[in-house]
């Protein structure tokens, strides 16, 4: 079975999410990306304690895409160091993760 995997990433604002979004698809590099709007983070940064409102980009995609996945988000985000983290998928709809493994496959690679 294909190993299938969901990437979080926090983006500053809906408009920055819905274009690594789209990137992704077109390329073939996530089968789907979900932006959550309007989450709040708390993290340390430079040794002070910020809180930022930020767009959160729930990634679906399989594990041997992510390399690609994560140079090209990279390549598009705008964060010094952008959270982009893989969990993996351990159950779901089989007709889903057939459709999920198929939309980030393509018999021109």
């Amino acid at each position: 079975m294909l190993e299938t995997i969901v990437v979080l990433c926090s983006c500053s604002d809906i408009e920055a999410a819905r274009r690594i979004a789209r990137a992704l698809v077109e390329d073939r590099l996530a089968a789907c990306a979900s932006t959550v709007p309007a989450v709040e983070s708390v993290y340390r940064w430079h040794e002070n304690i910020e809180t930022a409102t930020e767009t959160l980009l729930l990634i679906k995609t399989t594990a041997q895409s992510f390399p690609k996945l994560r140079e090209r988000i990279l390549e598009l985000h705008s964060y010094d160091t952008p959270e982009i983290i893989a969990l993996p998928i351990v159950a779901g709809l089989e007709k889903y993760l057939h459709w999920l493994g198929e939309q980030v496959s393509s018999k021109d690679r």
